[in-house]
């Protein structure tokens, strides 16, 4: 049922009418009474018999005789939930999208004769279900996980796909991965993008291989631009209507028609942000992931899965081969090779040289020697010298700024004493050259403005935005035609000799050919900030920008305004991601960190947050920390455990949410496994 309380998260068994028999299959939204009220639920199983001892009531309705729940995808939301301490309801709303009714009224294309390896070539199909008198919400035991049920047949059109493995030779492992995907094989592999790679085309050779071994294909990506690349791409080398995108920026028709021509095996492919990570795919051959170390793949509802790990696990459960690929690789990345549960696929140091632009920090010894001011100035002279030399060879210069807006910080420009309001104690910010001083906070403009310490009225830039940037390197080259790209507006690419772009991590555009050279501006911003993740995603957001970089060939740089000695910068020097990950991973092993433990975090009240971890049966071995404090005058605990330990965790704390359910608390507790941030 469709009822988000830990304590009635479990089957639960109803009679079927006749009148409703032929409509009520596995898989079907249904509604049913549940304490007088109501409700919607879905149809699970039918069965003969029910062990429930007392009497059972009747289905109330069918709401569609679609069965939009398959087999793999609810075995995949139970051991989501299990994983994360969470309920089948909630994250059987993140798998299937709400009912749209015309949508599904309509006519249905025909679905084109497949291609490939014969049908006996896969999992067996798994029998239809009998019909019974009862339905109960338990998944059949003996179901295969890789089919999602009766009816599901792989619809791929029919023009042969062919796969080349000529775009993964710069690759040693490469060519053999798509080999195994060809063979209908799982092989499991973590890639590091070369400088330069045409990410999206490798994702669509691999997901051809996958559809030449006759099985299907799931690839997740972090937000819109990157899925319109991997969308071209796909289409490129498929063809048309060969795949779908599920996203939830579709709207609620176009979500559902995508999710319904999945689900009903008319396409064999499905690429999407974290809405497709549950997308149900016929006889499912790769689930893929590019970027796993963005945010945007950790879903902020409950149970708060992120994507990687849903996409792990989907391939445990359906026997799929996986690629977890990106610029970086995450610690996560790093312990799966280090297991042995993926093998890397990386370029060898030759290629690397080839292929990487020339890249210089501006702080180490030589530098500061030529210039004394690098280790102080924001643009140092290498910055400044290299961008001049660009722009007059007409190619496109590239500044990465860490912060958008203006002047997000001020500060007194007697005391340096960072101005606060005087009615929230929120940061206060400047939107433009000539605006007043206003609140980040709560929003209020504070024109007469003093020092609470010294009472000076003037202020100075704590943190420069890249608005702020764009006005001054404006100056700095006069007639160079200034572009932003940022969260209020975002540039897909942009022509040759465009100048120079000043960009929020995430919102680099690209350049056609690459961009002559790239600027990494206050990379202190990134390293100093209170956060586990802070030095891995400062590698992520610099590989990242240094990748749209010019190849060394074509007399790329890259300028990082770092001092050279540091492990995120020396990662980058040598574009080795690999080793800064490996590094990473040892440190958390050391200090008792995720992934090499696993770590929940109790959030809310301070009495609830008591009364849930007294309730809970914790494992042996169990580190309580904290409490720290939250936002919202809350406080949170930290539950520490080895990954062997994990599971018995996710249930004790699960158990704990279910006994205050039932006691109807009045204080909400939030439960995370894996948060992203731990402080």
């Amino acid at each position: 049922m469709d009822v988000p309380l830990p304590h009635l998260d479990r089957p639960f068994d109803y009679l079927v009418p006749a009148g409703l028999a032929a409509d009520a299959v596995p898989g079907v939204r249904v509604k049913v009474r549940f304490a007088g009220q109501l409700v919607d639920g879905w149809l699970l199983e039918r069965v003969d018999a029910s062990t429930h001892g007392g009497r059972l009531a009747y289905l109330e309705k069918v709401v569609s005789a679609e069965p939009v729940l398959a087999a793999e995808v609810l075995r995949l939301a139970r051991a989501v939930a299990d994983r994360y301490a969470g309920n089948l309801a909630d994250v059987l709303r993140l798998a299937v999208p709400p009912r749209h009714a015309r949508v599904e009224k309509e006519p249905r294309a025909t679905p084109a004769p497949a291609v490939g390896p014969p049908a006996s070539v896969g999992p067996p199909a798994a029998a239809a279900p009998a019909a019974g008198p009862s339905a109960t919400a338990d998944p059949p035991a003996a179901a295969d996980p890789a089919v999602p049920g009766a009816g599901d047949g792989i619809g791929v059109p029919p023009r042969p796909v062919v796969t080349d493995p000529r775009g993964w030779r710069d690759y040693p492992a490469g060519p053999a991965y798509l080999a195994a995907l060809a063979d209908g094989r799982t092989p499991r592999a973590v890639w590091s993008a070369l400088a330069g790679e045409d990410w999206a085309a490798r994702y669509a050779d691999a997901v051809a291989a996958t559809l030449a071994g006759g099985r299907g294909a799931v690839v997740v990506v972090a937000d819109a631009r990157d899925l319109d690349r991997l969308d071209a791409a796909l289409t490129a080398l498929l063809g048309p209507g060969r795949h779908v995108t599920l996203s939830a920026a579709l709207g609620p028709a176009r979500r559902y028609r995508a999710f319904l021509a999945a689900r009903r095996g008319d396409v064999p492919v499905v690429i999407g942000t974290r809405a497709a990570m549950f997308a149900p795919v016929a006889r499912l051959g790769l689930v893929a992931i590019w970027d796993d170390g963005d945010d945007l793949h950790a879903e902020p509802r409950a149970p708060y899965p992120h994507a990687r790990e849903v996409l792990l696990t989907r391939a445990r459960l359906a026997d799929a081969a996986a690629l977890v690929g990106g610029w970086t690789r995450t610690a996560e990345g790093q312990l799966l090779v280090e297991t042995g549960w993926a093998r890397e696929v990386v370029a060898d140091r030759a290629t690397l040289r080839a292929r990487t632009p020339a890249i210089a920090p501006t702080g180490d010894d030589p530098q500061l020697a030529r210039d004394p001011g690098a280790a102080t100035a924001r643009l140092p002279s290498l910055a400044w010298t290299t961008a001049r030399d660009t722009l007059r060879a007409d190619a496109p210069v590239l500044v990465q700024v860490p912060r958008r807006g203006y002047l997000p910080s001020v500060s007194c420009a007697d005391c340096r004493t960072p101005a606060r309001c005087p009615h929230c104690a929120g940061p206060l910010a400047l939107r433009a050259a000539d605006a007043p001083p206003a609140c980040r906070w709560c929003g209020r403009v504070v024109a007469a403005y003093a020092c609470p310490q010294c009472g000076g009225r003037r202020l100075r830039a704590a943190v420069t935005g890249a608005r702020r940037t764009a006005e001054e390197l404006g100056r700095a080259f006069p007639g160079v035609p200034v572009r932003t790209s940022g969260r209020d507006e975002v540039l897909t690419d942009v022509p040759a000799g465009a100048g120079l772009v000043i960009a929020t991590p995430g919102a680099e555009p690209v350049a056609e050919g690459g961009y002559g050279a790239v600027l990494l501006l206050d990379s202190w911003a990134l390293l100093t900030r209170a956060d586990l993740r802070a030095g891995e995603e400062t590698l992520r957001r610099w590989l990242s920008a240094a990748a749209l970089a010019r190849p060394a060939p074509a007399g790329g740089k890259v300028v990082v305004v770092a001092d050279g000695a540091l492990a995120p910068v020396q990662a980058l020097l040598r574009w080795d991601p690999g080793w800064f990950a490996a590094r990473e991973l040892a440190e958390r092993r050391e200090l008792g960190f995720p992934p090499a433990v696993r770590m929940a975090s109790v959030t809310g009240d301070a009495d609830a947050v008591a009364d849930l971890l007294a309730q809970a049966r914790l494992p042996d071995g169990a580190e309580v920390l904290g409490p720290v404090p939250a936002d919202q005058d809350r406080e949170r605990m930290l539950v520490r455990v080895p990954r062997s330990r994990a599971a018995a965790l996710a249930e004790a704390l699960h158990v704990a949410a279910g006994v205050r359910s039932a006691r109807r608390a009045a204080e909400p507790v939030r439960l995370q496994v894996d948060p992203l941030s731990l402080f």
